[in-house]
């Protein structure tokens, strides 16, 4: 079964660290466990018209330690993929009011 992107791309992440990089043309997203690098940097395009990616990093996010009274258990592990615009990229309006 083919993936769409919004399969791909789950939600932005706006952290203090997320809005420093998006001078640089940096933007993170949460993503598909699944998801490759070449699938990450295709949804972006498709996702947000005009847009140029030169470079994907991904990271897997470990879930956290969490208590609730006596009994703890972990949240679930996921992914973070930075994406690096290229030069002449068009930005995402949707963060452009963050910043």
């Amino acid at each position: 079964m083919e993936k769409t992107a919004q399969d791909i791309i789950l939600k932005p992440i706006i952290t203090e660290h997320s809005m420093e990089c998006l001078r640089e043309g940096k933007y993170t997203f949460k993503v598909a466990k699944d998801a490759n690098k070449i699938e990450i940097a295709n949804a972006v395009e498709k996702l947000f018209k005009g847009v140029k990616v030169k470079k994907v990093n991904t990271i897997s996010v470990r879930g956290r330690k969490k208590r609730m009274g006596r009994s703890e258990g972990y949240t679930s592990s996921w992914k973070k993929a930075i994406v690096t615009l290229a030069e002449g990229s068009k930005t995402i309006e949707f963060f452009d009011g963050m910043i």
